[in-house]
């Protein structure tokens, strides 16, 4: 009885928590940050306790809230589902307003952002922290089955769970594993999800009826040379196949065909190979949200213009952006828009503050790590300015390792829920300066 009033009370507040979130709120704020993901709520935990209760509005339309990082774990079968969100209600900062509609335009030049509904709300700065929308409709078929089919993706909170039942399910045959051509969010889980697989399959004791092949549109199987020598070495020693250059185009559910066009410039570059599947394991492409995209503030390729050191929009300087969104020119991860958040708040205060001055510099940090079994992870911290590895610890994270993987399924969780989202955590940079001060490694 007792539960079940705590429950019903419990709802009810997150029903009136969602009704005074948009019916009372004013339609000008000194701060609007649109996005309620990872990087948004780092921004604006923070900004709205330095500026003051109702200074700070977030628009974000989603009223849950996912610790994306934990969606390989749950389609491995390592994590349960409802360990990777809350309500948007209870991690958006009291002191700010949360508006629970979907941004529709942003005008730099009136300094508005116009709302599904068509209201507009007013801001003095502009932080944009929308992330990036999946675009499961750019592969011909791919919507008719995913989610069926044997077809899943770690990449959606709808179809993560579907990875882990259908991998269940395989006997035999080709399990495939695709990563995109486009720019896309966490590059390390398309592959992360193959050695996962693998052990399940070898658990089973059904490995050898089937042939693991990992399909990339890139020409390597990761950026960076350290991180890429040592992933190729994992991929061998497990016996999954790495084919590089294939992009997927087509799904035929019914059928249990993948389709991929060969990319690059070799001899049989623009034709295409079809392969027979038993489970599928698609990331899709990924593109800006059009309001972003078709807005002044955008680039050629649809991401916020911005600098990439001080995060400041390069054309009107009361707008920053981090995060997936971004123009930044490295890999789209929860690290990197830790980081990224630590230098934005710093720089949006210096210029509220009247220091123009933006003293503080990101230097594209970013961080994947790449789980290659229970207990097993290789934990790449790099530079995608550089491409040059930028680790924490004093040991070769390019090795497979217990700790790596308690640190990344176990302890980052904690820290997410605890410090990320509520601005406390800017990354590793002062661990790093006690656990491998001479950068040894």
């Amino acid at each position: 009885m007792l539960a079940s009033k705590f429950a019903t009370n419990a709802a009810s507040r997150n029903a009136w928590t969602r009704l005074m979130s948009t019916s009372a709120a004013p339609s000008s704020y000194k701060l609007v940050v649109v996005g309620g993901g990872a990087a948004g709520l780092a921004v604006s935990s923070t900004l709205s306790q330095k500026l003051g209760k109702g200074e700070v509005a977030v628009i974000e339309p989603s009223r849950i809230h996912y610790q994306q990082p934990l969606f390989t774990f749950v389609g491995g079968g390592l994590k349960d589902f409802k360990d990777t969100h809350r309500p948007t209600s209870e991690v958006v900062p009291p002191e700010a307003q949360w508006i629970d509609q979907a941004a529709a335009d942003i005008d730099p030049e009136t300094n508005t952002v116009t709302l599904a509904d068509g209201s507009k709300v007013s801001y003095e700065y502009l932080v944009v922290a929308a992330g990036i929308e999946l675009n499961f409709g750019g592969i011909k078929g791919l919507k008719e089955t995913i989610g069926k089919n044997g077809v899943a993706s770690n990449y959606s909170p709808k179809y993560v769970q579907k990875t882990y039942e259908f991998l269940q399910d395989v006997r035999g045959g080709n399990a495939l594993f695709t990563m995109p051509a486009t720019p896309i969010k966490c590059a390390g889980a398309p592959q992360k999800i193959a050695y996962l697989a693998d052990e399940l399959f070898r658990g089973k004791g059904i490995r050898d009826n089937v042939t693991i092949n990992y399909y990339t549109a890139l020409g390597k199987i990761f950026a960076v040379d350290k991180y890429a020598d040592a992933m190729n070495a994992v991929a061998k020693s497990r016996d999954i196949n790495v084919n590089l250059f294939h992009d997927l185009v087509e799904v035929d559910g019914a059928a249990k065909k993948a389709t991929f066009k060969v990319l690059g410039s070799g001899p049989k570059a623009g034709e295409t190979v079809s392969v027979p599947y038993e489970f599928l394991h698609v990331t899709p492409p990924m593109k800006p949200f059009d309001f972003i995209k078709n807005s002044k503030i955008a680039n050629a390729a649809g991401f916020v213009d911005v600098d990439q050191y001080t995060l400041q929009h390069n054309r009107y300087s009361n707008i920053y952006s981090l995060g997936d969104c971004s123009s930044l020119p490295t890999s789209k991860t929860a690290a990197a828009a830790a980081a990224q958040s630590s230098v934005l708040k710093q720089n949006l205060l210096n210029q509220i503050n009247d220091n123009k001055v933006l003293s503080v510099q990101y230097d594209g940090y970013t961080s994947c790590p790449l789980v290659t079994g229970k207990h097993k992870l290789v934990l790449a911290e790099f530079s995608g300015y550089t491409g040059s590895p930028h680790e924490t610890f004093f040991f070769n994270q390019a090795n497979e390792h217990a700790f790596s993987y308690w640190l990344t399924a176990d302890l980052l969780p904690e820290i997410y829920w605890k410090s990320m989202l509520k601005g406390t955590w800017g990354g590793p940079s002062s661990i790093r300066k006690v656990a491998n001060p001479t950068s040894i490694n």
